[in-house]
């Protein structure tokens, strides 16, 4: 540890290298606090992308399994078998950086942890004994049980999957609406938050809006990856039936998805309006509290001068969009202190990447759309072009949406009662910056491995995958094997 932290120290000695004590002087000059959240916020861009990923992928293997049973095509078998080993892969990368992230409370945040913990702690324990024992317990039967189980009970194991990273979902947005929108709380003498009422902490006023955008947010984001492959597939054969089908089911999702997940964007700005209406006034660019507040659709915010440069606005949109009224009332920034308030520039940039990506996701669902109703969704090169480029769009989306979200929160870590300042460890900067080097290297090393597997994963043929297993469960299930099934061996179907 101490090696790298001497990497790319400001001074240096014997001919150009850098010694441990110019690394830690590096780090001295820094804010520790500024370090614990840099160091969370680079564990959780690694990591929110996968079970954004693995949630809707989860759904989307128990679709293709039902469609399978029902449908008795086994070109659906195919696009399970092929998704099923991505899904693997992703799941254990979501698993291991989860963990990682797990242990900061611990050692970044131990302030935050001990006062938040009578809430938290409970809630982090349900998303573990209920979701993740869920998945754990279904995943291996999911993953290699089909042969020995039978198509029912694995479709049931493949759908309890599914329902497991929902339920984490459930419990993981449950305690980050908790710390957004406090409820059912009170504050004991030592100064910790304890659980008054149990189903307030739980449902709190944030948490359903929360819960649907994301949860939209992970389909969508699992829509885009799988139509890009399938775009990318049928770029390279048109014909090629398992890639029509990934990109025909992705299509449907984007055309019929999107839309509502605007719909409920707005459902969720107007209640973060209403609880949190500083972080709004950073997302919109509004210094000054206006009647009939313009939309600014893009600038340069400078929170020194309390301006936005080179604003360019629709006026009154702004209002109608956020009060349904066109003189309504919008609070601009200064009404809080400087201390108060978050960084402009951030949360304003973020929120207009997320929701320029929402935009373009809509039209592409609904070009796709219209290509189907010509009949010809499968030889349009340049839709498929187009999604391809837009296959990581829902992870971009997902990223730009969590730093809208935990950025625009601050300065507090439990909005309004708690500071993120007063909430981190009694670490140095040297330490907390020692141990964020340390995280850079080995998640780049080990994630763009993982990444660059599952790329290649994507770019072998959908038509290839395949399953060897006993006839016999299948004959029971009333559904004839084809190409997509290797029959191991026969099992007799009558003792006579």
């Amino acid at each position: 540890m101490a090696s790298l932290i001497g990497i790319g120290g400001p001074e240096s000695n014997y001919h150009g290298h850098f010694t441990i004590a110019s690394g830690v002087a590096m780090f001295e000059n820094l804010d520790a606090v500024l370090l614990a959240r840099l160091q969370f916020a680079f564990t959780m861009s690694f990591h929110i992308v996968f079970p954004a990923f693995s949630i809707g992928l989860a759904s989307y293997l128990a679709v293709l399994e039902g469609m399978w049973l029902w449908r008795k095509d086994d070109i659906f078998l195919t696009v399970f078998n092929y998704w099923k080993k991505i899904f693997a892969v992703a799941f254990g990368m979501g698993v291991v950086s989860g963990i990682v992230m797990s242990y900061q409370f611990g050692t970044n945040w131990s302030v935050f942890s001990d006062k938040t913990g009578p809430v938290i702690g409970p809630l982090m324990g349900y998303e573990v004994l209920t979701a993740f024992f869920l998945e754990a317990g279904f995943l291996g039967v999911m993953l290699f049980g089909l042969n020995r189980v039978g198509p029912r009970l694995h479709f049931l194991a493949t759908m309890m999957v599914a329902f497991g990273t929902f339920l984490s979902a459930f419990w993981i947005l449950s305690v980050n609406s908790w710390m957004q929108t406090p409820a059912g709380y009170d504050i004991n003498e030592v100064g910790q938050f304890i659980p008054l009422d149990w189903w307030a902490v739980i449902f709190n006023p944030s948490f359903p809006y929360r819960l649907v955008h994301m949860v939209l947010a992970a389909y969508l984001t699992t829509a885009f990856v799988v139509g890009g492959v399938g775009a990318w597939h049928l770029l390279k054969r048109p014909d090629n039936r398992a890639a029509q089908v990934m990109f025909s089911m992705a299509m449907w999702m984007a055309t019929i998805v999107a839309p509502i997940q605007i719909l409920a964007g707005d459902f969720h700005g107007l209640n973060t309006l209403e609880h949190q209406p500083a972080k709004v006034a950073a997302m919109e660019g509004h210094y000054e509290t206006r009647q009939g507040a313009p939309l600014i659709l893009f600038g340069l915010p400078d929170d020194e001068a309390e301006v936005v440069h080179y604003a360019l606005e629709i006026p009154k949109l702004g209002s109608m969009i956020l009060t349904h009224a066109w003189d309504g009332e919008v609070k601009g920034l200064k009404e809080w202190p400087k201390n108060k308030r978050p960084p402009a520039a951030v949360v304003f940039y973020s929120f207009r990447i997320m929701v320029a990506i929402g935009f373009a996701m809509l039209v592409l669902g609904l070009w796709s759309a219209w290509r189907r109703l010509r009949g010809d969704l499968y030889a349009s090169r340049n839709l498929h072009h187009a999604a391809v480029v837009m296959a990581p769009s829902g992870l971009l989306a997902v990223l730009a949406g969590w730093i809208t979200t935990e950025v625009g929160r601050q300065p507090y870590s439990v909005y309004g009662l708690l500071s993120t300042a007063e909430s981190v460890s009694p670490l140095e900067a040297p330490a907390v910056g020692g141990s964020l080097v340390a995280f850079v290297l080995v998640y780049f090393a080990v994630f763009t491995a993982g990444f660059f597997y599952i790329v290649r994963l994507m770019a072998n043929d959908p038509g290839a995958a395949s399953a060897t297993v006993d006839i016999g469960p299948f004959r029971a299930a009333g559904i004839t094997p084809g190409p997509a099934v290797r029959v191991e061996r026969v099992l007799p179907t009558s003792t006579n």
